[in-house]
């Protein structure tokens, strides 16, 4: 299964990339795919460009998977919008993941809850 990766970047340090890459590792370790945002796009492009470019990933998943702080954030909350439009499951990673336990590099993602 593959799973969009849905969550705030905007107005974060270093848009929030640590935290995407962890549960981007936590979610491949369960032997998933990941269509990663901050994977997918390069540094220095415009938000619009950055939402042009995770929407058409988000049409070629099976699933979104939010980060903690997903509603906050105005381009998340497009992404969900449309996930849900089509249909795809829509899963916190907390209630996703098998287990609550974190690694070290993970624990960023609890800042946003």
């Amino acid at each position: 299964m593959t799973w969009y990766l849905s969550g705030p970047m905007t107005g974060l340090p270093d848009l929030n990339r640590s935290a995407f890459h962890a549960a981007t590792a936590r979610i491949r370790a369960a032997g998933h795919d990941v269509l990663n945002p901050a994977e997918l796009c390069p540094p220095g492009i415009s938000w619009e460009q950055a939402m042009a470019i995770d929407l058409v990933a988000l049409d070629t998943a099976d699933g979104v998977i939010t980060l903690p702080g997903w509603q906050k954030s105005r381009g998340a909350q497009i992404e969900v919008k449309k996930a849900r439009q089509r249909g795809l499951p829509v899963h916190s990673l907390h209630d996703w993941l098998p287990t609550r336990t974190f690694s070290q590099g993970a624990r960023e993602l609890e800042e946003y809850e």
